[in-house]
């Protein structure tokens, strides 16, 4: 007897032996049972998911002729043993016309299909015409068709299969009860195929299935085709190394290894897993879209695990590997990735393409980030509106030996003082450095002289009283509030309040302040004296604070020695957001405001630490994100609020001066609040 190919020895006989199309199966066999049946029925799905079966199926439901299947012998469990069953098996059942519209499209061959309908069913209970690839007919076949469609006789039934019914009319399928098939999943074919290649006795490895289930794209029947094929390539064996040579595709190992050395930030290891890829000579395109669809995977697996695509049967290593990156990196890669994939048309070769956009990954991740231990999954809880869990860089603090080993001045600054005092060891050079002027991921400040134009300098705490003041281009930094040592303390000579408070000056908090009050105005303006401005403002000026280093710092102090700090940057930008939880006299613990937890890393906490150490506050620093208690000003919150405060008396002073007001009246002149910069108050001489 010759071999009979998988797909068409198990191709379902019943509809409890159809996979995968439960929802077709349910509602055909409650109609058959109740006799419930419709005239014309059209099925439409992509190829090999069971239409022209599904059909056959249904023929002999409508035909069984075994006994106890009620008074007109319909059932939806053929026997599968009658000469009717066994025929349409066969293929011989006389009453079962079964046309191809592919290759009859003309009207005629339909003509002469509808010419027999009239007659009655020679051997079954039901003339059943099988009409496959329906959408291939002509449109004169199609309006020969619907007058029959829509009333046939009553032991006719129609049975329409297509795979693209977008292109019947809508007249055919509005005669027809329609049912779309659904794509076979990878994970309901490997499971198939496990169970058609145990019952053929054929030693299978589960990974090589993985690949036949992916490379079956949704088909079952493509999956038995390719499992026959596997079969006589692995000469009765379906094992991963021969699928894989078989297919041509991309081993996922590899993939899943390249992103396994993103997680380790190896750059070194990235090159020589693209060095190995390239002696298979693959489609370096087709790795990079791999690997998007990989971090797209590990992004679903860090906001919802259960999700996760198991086509590839990789879900544990997947989970597992989601646990290794940040989910800023993720979206980070994956959006790099999708811009590599267009950038490949431009470049000299698709494997340098691919080299660049992994090394770009790494180039461009955030410096001085610690890459995490292990992420919490789910990073967000379902409905419990928590914030994602802060990054390991901020989560634990180092030891202290550990500090002390790579930074004394930090592990001297973890010993509270025995009595107050000025630090052993003032470093004015690191804490005078001008904010904006410190970059991420540099271990020194530039020198003072390299400091950008236009900033003010805060001077050095031991800095002699007779040297001359720097040169500012803005406006006269105010004096500060929070003293580090106590040879500061002692009584001198008070400068005159300012009715700025300092932070309003600050870097990148308030608008850039000039000499005078200045106004755009759209009508020409002559020379105008404007009355200070700072005589109208009523916000009361800060009052000097000195935090001993043994007293405990709360958030007021925190406000009061912000400006002190000296820190600039992205570390200045960190500290404004925070507020002070907790100090106990060793620890300090600042709350983070959870928008800016991006940036709570550990170089930023150790800078902040030291600087809050020069100022007599020696504390083991911790920076935690969360929820910001109400009523509670961050420093950033404060300076923002006192700049609109200054600006709409800024703004009330010129709209009272006369002068001003002659301008509208004359010519028309109308202020344009957003340019009016509020000046400063000038130190007395």
């Amino acid at each position: 007897m010759s071999y009979q190919v998988l797909a068409r020895k198990w191709r379902p006989r019943t509809f409890h032996e159809l996979v995968g199309q439960e929802h077709v199966q349910r509602a055909l066999v409650n109609a058959l049972d109740q006799g419930r049946l419709h005239h014309a029925y059209l099925f439409t799905g992509t190829r090999g998911v069971g239409k022209t079966t599904l059909a056959r199926i249904l023929a002999k439901c409508l035909n069984c002729t075994a006994k106890g299947h009620g008074d007109d012998g319909i059932t939806s469990t053929p026997c599968g043993e009658c000469d009717s069953c066994r025929a349409i098996d066969e293929g011989r059942f006389v009453d079962l016309i079964e046309v191809d519209a592919a290759s009859r499209t003309k009207v005629e061959d339909t003509r002469e299909l509808l010419d027999n309908v009239q007659y009655a069913p020679t051997q079954g209970r039901y003339k059943v015409y099988l009409i496959d690839e329906v959408h291939m007919l002509s449109t004169s076949s199609f309006n020969a068709l619907l007058k029959t469609l829509e009333e046939p006789p009553p032991h006719v039934k129609f049975l329409l299969a297509t795979t693209d019914p977008q292109k019947l009319p809508a007249t055919v399928l509005s005669r027809c009860l329609q049912f779309t098939l659904k794509n076979m999943p990878p994970e309901r074919i490997v499971t198939h195929l496990a169970k058609v290649l145990e019952a053929e006795g054929i030693d299978c490895e589960e990974s090589a299935l993985w690949l036949l289930g992916r490379a079956a794209d949704g088909s079952m029947r493509d999956a038995m085709s390719l499992t026959d094929q596997a079969i006589a390539f692995g000469q009765g064996q379906v094992r991963h190394a021969d699928v894989a040579v078989m297919l041509g595709t991309l081993d996922h190992r590899h993939v899943l290894a390249l992103v396994e050395a993103l997680a380790d930030v190896d750059a070194p290891r990235l090159l020589a897993e693209v060095a190995q890829l390239a002696e298979q000579g693959p489609d370096f395109a087709a790795v990079l879209d791999d690997m998007s669809a990989v971090l797209h995977r590990l992004a679903v697996a860090q906001m919802v695990p259960e999700a996760v695509d198991n086509g590839h049967g990789d879900r544990e290593t997947i989970l597992a590997l989601a646990s290794r990156f940040t989910a800023e990196d993720v979206q980070l890669y994956y959006q790099i990735g999708i811009q590599g994939r267009g950038d490949m048309a431009h470049a000299p070769d698709l494997r340098t393409a691919l080299e660049m956009t992994l090394l770009r990954m790494l180039a461009f991740r955030p410096q001085g980030v610690p890459q995490p231990a292990k992420t919490p999954l789910p990073l967000r809880g379902a409905g419990s509106g928590n914030t994602p869990a802060a990054p390991a860089s901020g989560a634990e603090d180092p030891p202290a030996d550990a500090r002390s080993a790579g930074n004394p001045a930090a592990a001297s600054s973890n010993q509270p003082p025995s009595e107050p005092g000025p630090p052993a060891e003032p470093a004015p050079a690191e804490h005078a450095v001008e904010p904006g002027a410190e970059a991420e991921g540099m271990p020194e400040p530039p020198p003072p002289w390299e400091e950008p134009a236009g900033e003010a300098v805060t001077p050095s705490p031991d800095a002699p009283a007779s040297a001359p003041a720097p040169v500012q281009a803005g406006p006269a930094p105010s004096a500060p509030v929070g003293l580090p040592s106590q040879e500061h303390a002692t009584p001198m000579a008070a400068p005159e309040p300012a009715s700025t408070p300092p932070y309003a000056t600050q870097q990148g908090m308030a608008p850039e302040a000039d000499e005078s009050d200045t106004a755009v105005l759209e009508a020409p303006e002559p020379a105008v004296e404007v009355p200070p401005v700072e005589a109208s403002i009523a916000v009361e000026p800060e009052p000097q604070a000195t935090v001993a280093s043994d007293a405990l710092l709360d958030h007021d102090h925190w406000l009061d020695c912000f400006d002190s700090l000296g820190l600039g940057g992205l570390t200045r930008n960190l500290a404004a957001h925070c507020v002070v939880e907790a100090d106990d006299g060793r620890r300090l613990t600042l709350r983070l405001d959870p928008s800016q937890e991006a940036m709570n890393a550990e170089i930023h906490v150790r800078r902040v630490q030291e600087a809050l150490a020069g100022i007599g506050i020696a504390r083991q620093l911790v920076i935690e994100a969360g929820e910001l208690p109400e009523q509670v000003e961050t420093p950033r919150q404060r300076a923002d609020r006192i700049a609109a405060e200054r600006h709409a008396e800024a703004v009330a002073a010129l709209q009272r001066d006369p002068h001003v007001r002659q301008l509208q009246d004359t010519f028309g002149a109308r202020l344009i609040e957003s340019t009016v910069k509020p000046a400063e108050a000038a130190p007395r001489a």
